[in-house]
């Protein structure tokens, strides 16, 4: 990307069933949920929205190899997505094992994401 708009960072919890995609789309939405790019068509080659390239870096506590990078990179709305899996975020208590909701144990899923919009 030679050129960086903006960054974004934003986070994402799956309090029950320990999800981490679901986690990872969470922190997504937070971290460009409230923007909006105005200007961003009159700086893109062509005007072209497709031209725009989106780089998402998110650290998730484990099974990063549990990341649908799909589903991340489909939760986007324009341009060309590339993900990173790298370890972070957290893992905390719960405070309530809840299998009807999916736990397998009492942990919360907390994922950070950093997102840089460009071209």
């Amino acid at each position: 990307m030679d050129h960086k708009m903006f960054i974004e960072v934003g986070t994402g919890i799956d309090l029950h069933g320990q999800d981490v995609t679901r986690a990872c789309l969470r922190a997504c939405r937070d971290a460009i949920g409230r923007n909006s790019m105005p200007g961003m068509r009159e700086v893109l080659p062509g005007g072209d929205f497709s031209r725009q390239k989106v780089e998402v870096t998110l650290g998730v506590p484990y099974h990063q190899e549990e990341v649908n990078l799909e589903a991340v990179r489909e939760s986007f709305p324009y341009g060309e997505v590339s993900v990173q899996v790298v370890q972070g975020g957290l893992l905390a208590s719960s405070g309530v094992l809840l299998p009807d909701q999916g736990d397998d144990s009492e942990k919360m899923v907390i994922v950070n994401a950093v997102v840089v919009v460009g071209y």
